[in-house]
């Protein structure tokens, strides 16, 4: 085969980004392990383990334990798992904010769960009032969001998980995005800040590891225990992921990523985001958009869809929000250089769109 796999140098929308070194090489040695089966496999469980231990540290929670996912989607969905599981209800519902991740507009359908979605608040966080209005005896989860898809924003998340708890639900903080920045921040987020009981937590987002390469976390090893299943045939008696094998090289490149990162390599990086971030806002302005604050390192703006569509013609890979601003993501391959060229072509595009058509005599 002879297909080359996308460049990085135009890509300004993505969550992904390209792995570190070590954690390239590292996902290629453990490529054709299985941690689904620890009993065959004990080097790549023993590597697990270590994932979610500097997860634990990342989070803030002193006894980690969950394991290594395919990435955000699945840790939200087993996350509402647990909740449905210890539940005294036969109608649970989970409420979350209008930007939480389409992810549990899956688990909702899949675990046959009411999904009670409130708005959020004028800085694009969720409400608490409509989340205090909307929550029940039938509440299974509460669900914050720490780094939002959208515009990167940091939801109350002690106040929801007070909320979550008062009604006898748990609380899930999805920081698949964030929970890699925000350890350098002043937010409360974590499970050290609040009482939460699961979070999605992604290394191959700004953990820079190989996809696939999420992370469920769990408070307390005993809500794993909502979801395990016998595995008669398998040296290990139980299992309690959603899939059964695994890739060992999401795992081999987390823990290589962590290790070569944490703490010093991160906070450099979250610098570095954050201030070309602020650069590309500041830029959008003087221009005249309308720009989302900046609050960690995304941008939104008012740009227009025929200039984002010339954009997009440039092969500029870029996406808009759910209310058609355009949306950057300034991940760790996205340098000052490539946004530079983005403002220059968005110059050059504002220039021709205001040059007057002269009709032909």
């Amino acid at each position: 085969m002879q297909a080359e796999p996308q460049a990085f140098d135009r890509v300004l929308s993505s969550m992904c980004t390209e792995p570190h070194p070590v954690a390239r090489e590292a996902a290629e040695r453990f490529l054709a392990t299985n941690p689904g089966d620890p009993g065959t496999y004990p080097t790549i469980s023993a590597l697990e383990d270590d994932a979610i231990a500097i997860l634990g540290e990342i989070a803030g929670l002193e006894e980690p334990a969950g394991y290594l996912a395919s990435g955000g989607t699945e840790a939200n969905i087993q996350a509402m798992r647990i909740a449905r599981e210890r539940a005294d209800t036969d109608r649970p519902n989970v409420v979350m904010p209008e930007s939480g991740h389409f992810s549990f507009r899956k688990a909702a359908d899949l675990l046959e769960i009411e999904l009670r979605i409130v708005p959020t608040d004028e800085d694009h966080r969720a409400d608490l009032e409509a989340v205090r209005a909307c929550v029940d005896d039938d509440t299974a989860a509460v669900v914050g969001v720490a780094g939002t898809t959208e515009y990167g924003r940091v939801d109350p998340i002690p106040e929801l998980a007070e909320i979550a708890h008062e009604v006898g639900a748990t609380c899930h903080v999805d920081a698949a995005w964030g929970g890699f920045v925000l350890p350098f921040t002043d937010y409360e987020w974590n499970f050290a800040h609040a009482p939460i009981d699961t979070m999605a937590i992604d290394p191959h987002k700004m953990g820079q590891a190989a996809v696939p390469a999420g992370g469920l976390l769990v408070r307390s090893s005993d809500l794993l225990d909502e979801l395990a299943v016998d595995t008669p045939y398998l040296e290990s008696t139980s299992q309690a992921t959603l899939t059964g094998t695994r890739s060992g090289a999401g795992v081999a490149s987390a823990v290589a990523a962590m290790e070569e990162l944490w703490p010093g390599g991160y906070r450099t990086q979250y610098v570095r985001s954050q201030n070309n971030a602020e650069w590309l806002a500041d830029a959008l302005e003087k221009r005249g958009y309308e720009v989302v604050d900046p609050t960690l390192p995304l941008v939104a703006a008012d740009v227009p869809r025929s200039t984002f569509d010339a954009l997009r013609g440039r092969g500029w890979r870029i996406s808009r929000t759910a209310t058609g601003e355009l949306r950057v993501v300034c991940m760790p391959h996205v340098t000052r250089k490539m946004l530079a060229a983005f403002v220059a072509d968005l110059d050059r595009l504002e220039v021709r769109a205001s040059v007057p058509v002269v009709a032909d005599d």
